[in-house]
């Protein structure tokens, strides 16, 4: 039985044939910095993701991308693969959820935009370039903006240095992160281990979300 679709990848790739839905753990991990892009009035415009697979899933995704120099890839080579990743997030919400005010705003964001990918060849990993306009300029005293997986299939977690920065913020403004603080899931696991900790279940993705908050009073 399929698990899942990749979203990040040419079409459906059955890695699992077998797994069972009931049994979710995650299979991808990503390593995130974000920027929250200010306008001059002072609104929130966008948000600047920079995704970091690792190198097994890097590996994975690559297969089979024409290269000019073997271990290497340029933004050129991977361009169809990056306009493949950003298609494809658009049915998960791009993994990306924001809050105004204490409230959840649906579908808050646009298509991405000035998109790319990157290739690493000392550590062999692939990073996903990719602005989210908000529909509309954002205006709030608090903005939460959420990053995960709600099915924890990937999982995504801040990267340890500077992991968050406003972009042409007002002075006032302060930015705070919070993480998912459960340690059943390390990113040092891969497919390759067995998995010998407790596993979510599907619709528990939530639980592991990573949070920036804004405020600006």
């Amino acid at each position: 039985m399929l698990y899942r679709c990749i979203p990040f990848i040419a079409g459906c790739v059955f890695l699992f044939a077998a797994a069972d839905r009931a049994d979710a753990h995650p299979h991808v991990w990503v390593t995130m910095t974000e920027e929250l892009l200010y306008a001059p009035d002072g609104s929130v415009a966008g948000v600047r993701h920079a995704w970091t697979f690792d190198d097994m899933f890097s590996a994975f995704a690559t297969q089979g991308v024409a290269q000019k120099t073997k271990g290497e890839f340029t933004r050129e080579e991977l361009a169809p693969l990056a306009k493949v990743n950003v298609e494809s997030l658009k049915q998960y919400a791009y993994f990306t959820y924001a809050r105004l005010d204490g409230k959840r705003r649906r579908d808050a964001f646009v298509e991405p935009i000035d998109y790319y990918l990157d290739f690493d060849p000392k550590e062999t990993v692939l990073t996903l370039h990719f602005t989210l306009p908000f529909k509309q300029p954002v205006k709030a005293k608090t903005l939460e903006v959420e990053v995960y997986d709600p099915e924890f299939f990937i999982d995504f977690g801040f990267a340890e240095k500077d992991p968050v920065r406003l972009v042409s913020a007002p002075a006032q403004c302060t930015v705070s992160i919070q993480k998912p603080s459960d340690g059943n899931f390390p990113s040092s696991l891969r497919l390759d281990q067995a998995f010998q900790t407790s596993e979510a279940n599907i619709g528990m993705g939530a639980n592991f979300a990573n949070k920036i908050s804004v405020n600006c009073p």
